[in-house]
């Protein structure tokens, strides 16, 4: 019986600005992503889904996943923002109510 050694690889995380090089490097460049996943030492599977999430976000403004572009990662703060002011506005709008009933 032969005993293995297990090695548990543990899950590569990448930023955002990595991850739009890599789009670049295909888009712009020209290259395949065969040959950027060999010289990066990069999974397809990771890569082509970079390429749908870029594609998605210039189609349609929005994409999947954590944002690649800059425009795209600002809009997701301001959307985040914006319902945290609407989630206030409604909260203050109830206690107005409630302090005008009391005062009455």
């Amino acid at each position: 019986m032969s005993t293995r050694k297990q090695t548990t690889r543990q899950r590569r995380q990448f930023d955002a600005s990595f991850k739009l090089e890599v789009v670049r490097m295909v888009k712009n460049q020209g290259l395949s992503v065969g040959d950027v996943c060999r010289t990066m030492e990069l999974g397809e599977t990771a890569v082509r889904r970079w390429l749908a999430q870029y594609d998605s976000e210039l189609a349609s403004g929005t994409g999947i996943g954590k944002p690649l572009t800059a425009e795209q990662q600002r809009i997701r703060q301001l959307e985040a923002e914006n319902r945290q002011l609407r989630e206030d506005n409604s909260i203050l709008k109830k206690a107005s109510a409630f302090f005008a009933r009391e005062l009455k």
